[in-house]
């Protein structure tokens, strides 16, 4: 082989396709688009409102909590473009159809639509049942794949828009104690990833995003089974831990960037596309590799042990440098309280 007709070569494709990416992204502005995002009221999804709003963007939040939409609309409120927040339980499908109702009066059209509500449920599999899966599967397919029956013949109208669908490291590998949350975001990648070719034609992109860990602050407000107090110290120092977890701002960033230039997929952080790669290259080693992180995980917690408790509500047994970037997150971007789901 040739390396100096080669290198060149490689490189010469290289620049074109970052100038391609570079146009795409330029030519889709975020200025007067009108973005959905549910979950939008705290962690993640505040996070790319606030990128939205101050970008020229209007964004409707879709969220349960009424008192978390009224803080997050004043904190979006001096950042530019319009924000309407909207209560909603996304495990009922008339709310979702009221939801979108109600944007489609207020803005009269939708050009985005960001999937990002979800809930983490940590714990051994002696503790789950089928309620838990049941209500993952419910909030992280059901819900989009309503939305988007809802939202798309709305795009169509207007000659195309963006659906951003929020998955998971967990819908790619699946991870031991988190068995309920990795089943319904695998069936969230494969729903995204089989309507993105679908809606194509339509000039409807669809990006499907696959975080690993992220400092949002959500840690707080995740739930945990077991040994509640264990379990909680373990996903908390994953969470915050610098070479693991990514910042939220820059996730936000590389978010609306992959939507904006209607990228099909995008992996989040180092080690998530490590993960991604080896199993896909070495499923046997990773399959071993994760019956060895499992015996590292804490065991069945008896009978107290299938009740679901936040993590707000247990004991810290991490020493505070572990979880001081996540625990700043948890004040930064709204995740202060927890409701039960």
């Amino acid at each position: 082989m040739n390396f100096r007709v080669v290198l060149p070569a490689v490189a010469f494709l290289l620049l074109i396709w970052a100038i391609v990416r570079f146009i795409r992204t330029a030519s889709y502005r975020l200025r007067d688009k009108v973005v959905v995002i549910t979950g939008g009221s705290r962690g993640l999804g505040l996070v790319l409102a606030r990128y939205v709003c101050a970008r020229g963007g209007n964004v409707a939040l879709i969220a349960r909590d009424p008192e978390e939409l009224a803080r997050a609309k004043t904190d979006l409120a001096p950042r530019g473009g319009k924000v309407l927040t909207i209560q909603c339980d996304l495990l009922d499908t008339g709310q979702i159809q009221s939801a979108v109702r109600q944007i489609i009066d207020r803005f009269s059209k939708i050009d985005i639509l960001i999937n990002n509500a979800g809930i983490i449920e940590v714990g051994p599999l002696e503790h789950l049942r089928p309620e838990d899966f049941d209500r993952a599967m419910r909030l992280h397919f059901w819900a989009p794949l309503e939305l988007i029956s809802q939202i798309v013949p709305e795009m169509r109208i207007w000659g195309g828009g963006r659906i951003v669908n929020i998955s998971s490291i967990g819908g790619k590998v699946a991870v031991p104690h988190m068995a309920s949350y990795s089943a319904s975001k695998f069936a969230l990648t494969g729903l995204s990833d089989a309507v993105r070719a679908e809606l194509a034609r339509d000039n409807i992109h669809v990006t499907t995003v696959a975080p690993g860990m992220m400092r949002t602050g959500s840690h707080v407000n995740a739930k945990f089974k077991g040994k509640h107090d264990k379990e909680f110290a373990w996903f908390a120092a994953s969470a915050g831990a610098p070479l693991l977890s990514m910042n939220a701002n820059r996730a936000a960033r590389k978010i609306l960037a992959a939507c904006r230039r209607g990228q099909p997929s995008l992996t989040l952080t180092f080690a998530a596309r490590a993960a991604i790669l080896g199993n896909a290259f070495f499923p046997d080693l990773t399959g071993y590799a994760m019956k060895f992180v499992n015996r590292l995980l804490p065991g069945a917690g008896g009978e107290e042990g299938n009740k679901s408790r936040a993590g707000s509500q247990l004991r810290r047994l991490t020493p505070e440098r572990p979880t001081k970037l996540a625990d700043r997150a948890t004040e930064e971007n709204n995740e202060v309280s927890s409701k039960p789901l």
